[in-house]
């Protein structure tokens, strides 16, 4: 699974990479946690691209209230097309999340450890993501939410959990946004894990267990 992500790439640098209209302001964040407000890019209606917020924890159009969207956070690959919670989202509503990396927690003696993957470097990526549009029964605001799609863990992340989220690479976005798609089950091969070779894992401190806690030190090696 996926629970907290870093976001921190400069807005332009993002807009170059996901091929927006302009460059966007966005406040960096070292400890996105779930029910957030997170940005996400999506097919525009007009056409080209826009990068939108939307509640992390998706919450489907039928649902009778929001907070069915605590427990959708992360979306299984393997079932995107059979599952009632997603299988509308796949079809239609199909986004990517800008991140620079995420945290697992490994297992230890004693608790768990933190660790922080990204690709090696540290260079922004895509989450391949979907999201929703939920109106309120009782007649709220309407609420677009998104969910990170997960998958088998590559070499790398199977060291420290048994899922990772879905990393697209650049040329995957477009057939992963693409709203033409006619068959959205052929797309299920751009949901394999990314190369354990590109990435790299770094522990870092016990600090980010707490969402209140949103700063650089988070994403700092310790021993």
């Amino acid at each position: 699974m996926c629970g907290r992500y870093v976001v921190s790439t400069p807005g332009d640098v993002l807009a170059a990479l996901f091929e927006l209209p302009a460059p966007v302001e966005l406040a960096a964040r070292y400890n996105v946690a779930p029910t957030q407000a997170v940005p996400i890019v999506r097919a525009a209606p007009a056409g080209g691209r826009e990068l939108v917020f939307a509640q992390w924890g998706l919450v489907p159009h039928w649902a009778k209230e929001r907070a069915i969207g605590n427990r959708l956070i992360n979306a299984r690959a393997e079932s995107l097309a059979e599952k009632p919670s997603f299988r509308d989202a796949f079809k239609r509503r199909r986004c990517l999340i800008p991140a620079d990396g995420f945290y697992e927690w490994q297992k230890v003696e004693g608790g768990k450890r933190p660790w922080l993957l990204r690709l090696r470097g540290g260079a922004p990526f895509a989450f391949a993501g979907l999201w929703s549009l939920w109106r309120d029964p009782a007649g709220g605001e309407p609420l677009e939410s998104c969910a990170i799609v997960t998958t088998r863990p590559n070499a790398l992340a199977a060291e420290i959990h048994d899922r990772m989220p879905v990393i697209l690479p650049r040329e995957r976005h477009a057939p992963w946004l693409d709203p033409r798609a006619a068959d959205p089950a052929a797309l299920v091969p751009l949901l394999e894990p990314y190369p354990a070779a590109e990435m790299e894992a770094l522990p870092v401190s016990t600090r980010v267990n707490n969402p209140r806690n949103d700063d650089p030190s988070l994403i700092a090696p310790v021993p």
